[in-house]
């Protein structure tokens, strides 16, 4: 019984070992054929050409990034690199390609039948992708500038082709598909170089009211942050129910909208205690009945 096991073993080991060798010597001659002085000038001429390629692929980037800003924006910058590095690739995989022999015509075939099932798949690209040329053409944004769509607001970190991407207050990044950004109302605070920034104040029905709008109107000169052209303007709202409401209306950079809105409530509150005016507020009035 051993030695009916040794055989089979021995057997099974034997056949392993020629298949092995078998697949090894294969492996070599297709290795040596390879190794020949026409398929060396080949791949001598392909790295000198794709070589060539990347050295004019480097420099138009170049060229691109140094446009000055007066002439071009961030984010044109940005796509117009893409598109170089794009082009760069395509040309490098049909050029090697090539070299394995592969008919470009064949390629182009299930090229435009692959495009034709993706088309279908991916409607919803295909839109994105249009709505961004008309949101890169229209220049409602760009880089930097604070936005506010479909209740998202955030910093504007790059415009693509597909979407855009903001990052919020809070620093988280969000996408924004273009097609969103198209479809509905587009808030830009960067888009102008100024803004304006209105506060509403109350006061009392036995204020003097004359004297309440020159009380308001010296709060801006209190404010660093907050511009002196265009003029501030203070203006009555109508009659609220606890007192007469007033608009106290400032500009001020974007960029500095937070010390803005600090320095004008600060002011407002400060001169309105200097002039012995109070703030009404609702106040709660609460009765215990005797007991019966």
């Amino acid at each position: 019984m051993d030695e009916i096991i040794d055989g089979t073993v021995e057997t099974v080991s034997s056949a392993v070992n020629e298949t092995v060798v078998k697949q090894t010597s294969w492996i070599l001659t297709w290795f040596q054929g390879l190794l020949t002085w026409n398929n060396f000038f080949k791949a001598l001429t392909a790295f000198v050409f794709i070589l060539i390629m990347w050295i004019v692929y480097r420099l138009l980037i170049r060229m691109v990034k140094r446009i000055p800003p007066e002439k071009t924006t961030a984010q044109r910058t940005a796509l117009v690199c893409r598109a170089i590095k794009y082009v760069f690739y395509f040309c490098v995989a049909v050029y090697i390609l090539s070299l394995f022999g592969v008919k470009l015509s064949a390629v182009w075939g299930a090229a435009g039948i692959a495009g034709v099932a993706v088309g279908f798949a991916a409607q919803t690209s295909v839109s994105n992708l249009i709505s961004g040329l008309f949101v890169i053409t229209e220049k409602s944004l760009k880089i930097g500038d604070a936005i506010i769509v479909n209740g998202v607001t955030g910093v504007v970190d790059a415009v693509n082709l597909l979407s855009v991407r903001v990052h919020t207050y809070d620093n988280q990044m969000v996408r924004i598909p273009n097609s969103s950004i198209i479809s509905s109302n587009l808030v830009n605070n960067s888009y102008h170089s100024v803004r304006r920034l209105t506060i509403g104040v109350s006061v009392g029905y036995d204020t003097d009211m004359e004297k309440v709008l020159e009380v308001l109107k010296s709060a801006p000169e209190l404010c660093p942050h907050v511009l002196k052209d265009p003029a501030p303007g203070v203006w009555f709202e109508g009659f609220a129910e606890s007192g007469i409401s007033i608009t106290v209306a400032v500009w001020f950079d974007p960029a500095t909208f937070v010390q803005a809105k600090n320095e004008i409530i600060i002011a407002i509150k400060k001169v309105l205690d200097e002039a012995s005016i109070d703030i009404p507020f609702k106040t709660l009035d609460v009765r215990v009945l005797p007991e019966k």
